[in-house]
């Protein structure tokens, strides 16, 4: 018996040697993963490259373009939570290049910590020290400047005022100290102003681009890579919710000229507006051509010291509480506003500190006109 199952063994192996050799028969086509299409057996192959959309491709191309020249700005120190997280401490954040030789625009909330320890830290990780040459808290802008050993990678800037709600953006940052980030959105909305408890900042780009603490300063794209703002506040006190702010690129481009020019920053006036015409300028019992309700007054201005007023209550109009008993502003220099958010800001591009401007106002139901020195 025990023969006879030696020789059964033995005929076996040599049948299954001459399948998988000789005849090159594979039992894995026949019993392997059952997955067959009538007379075709399942193979493997390799997974096929995807392949990039136009919008993909855009957004690489920006960012291989721009994040050389987003910068990470530290002027105070990184703080290690518990959970071994390196994150920025208050005073830190992001800002971009604007020339070859090293200026850099950034929040003025950025640079809020000691200004000797201020540093900036390129794509390359090398590291600079930095001086400020122009810091306008009230707009919460600045300009500073490193001294680097070569020429570096800037970005051009856009025009913020041919914006359009829905058009695509582009945010680049240190978001939690997390250099390089990208994140993409649209504008949301125009014209927002956002306050805190030291300054209101108006005429804001909103946008549901990713915007967290460590992208303040950092550049706003529009899909051609300009830059049309520079990502400066979120809505709440902790991370994204989908509602970011910037600030458009037409007003630091103010402060640069300025600077550029003048060696300082632009004269202020020191007011927050409301533009109001139509039906809501009769409802308010203002005149139907409306113009810029002041809304408040930044003690110490010069607005402050020629005496205009700001809001002394609220009225509830269309399910809106406003804040009324304010002079409305009808023409500055003798142009009329017609409701236009820019028109102080243009008229004051053409001022030197001690220049004077000639604001037409109405008050009490009578129109004045009231000359601001230019501090």
């Amino acid at each position: 018996m025990k023969p006879r199952l030696l020789l059964f063994g033995a005929l076996l192996a040599g049948a299954f040697f001459y399948l998988t050799t000789v005849a090159d028969w594979n039992p894995r086509r026949v019993f392997g993963s059952g997955r067959t299409t009538g007379a075709t057996l399942y193979t493997e192959t390799a997974a096929a490259q995807p392949t990039l959309d136009p919008s993909e491709r855009n957004n690489i191309e920006i960012y291989n373009a721009a994040a050389p020249a987003t910068v990470n700005i530290t002027s105070v120190i990184y703080e290690e939570t518990w959970f071994f997280q390196i994150v920025p401490k208050a005073g830190t954040g992001s800002g971009f290049l604007i020339s070859e030789d090293g200026l850099i625009l950034t929040n003025s909330h950025v640079i809020e910590g000691d200004p000797r320890q201020l540093q900036v830290t390129l794509h390359d990780q090398s590291r600079y020290r930095a001086q400020i040459l122009a810091n306008d808290p009230r707009s919460d802008l600045a300009l500073i400047k490193i001294t680097p050993r070569k020429k570096l990678p800037f970005l051009k800037l856009g025009n913020s005022d041919n914006l359009q709600v829905g058009q695509k953006v582009l945010a680049i940052g240190n978001p939690f100290g997390l250099a390089g980030t990208l994140t993409t959105g649209v504008v949301s909305a125009l014209h927002r102003s956002i306050s805190d408890a030291d300054r209101t900042l108006e005429d804001m780009i909103q946008t549901d681009a990713a915007i967290n603490p460590g992208n303040s300063g950092g550049p706003l794209l529009d899909s051609a890579g300009n830059v049309i703002g520079i990502n400066t506040a979120i809505l709440g006190p902790g991370g994204n919710i989908g509602i970011g702010f910037a600030i458009p690129i037409n007003r630091a481009k103010l402060m640069l000229e300025w600077y550029q020019t003048k060696g300082r920053p632009a004269p202020r006036l020191g007011v927050s507006v409301l533009p109001v015409s139509g039906d809501l300028a009769e409802l308010l019992e203002l005149p139907p051509e409306g113009g810029l309700l002041i809304l408040e007054v930044e003690p110490g201005s010069p607005a402050a010291r020629a005496g205009l007023r700001g809001a002394t209550r609220r009225v509830v109009i269309y399910n809106y509480r406003i804040p009324v008993g304010g002079d409305l502003i009808i023409a500055v220099d003798g142009r009329p506003v017609a409701g236009r958010r820019d028109a102080i800001t243009s008229a004051l591009s053409r001022k030197r500190p001690g220049d004077v401007l000639e604001l037409t106002i109405y008050r009490e139901g009578r129109t004045m006109k009231v000359k601001v020195p230019l501090g």
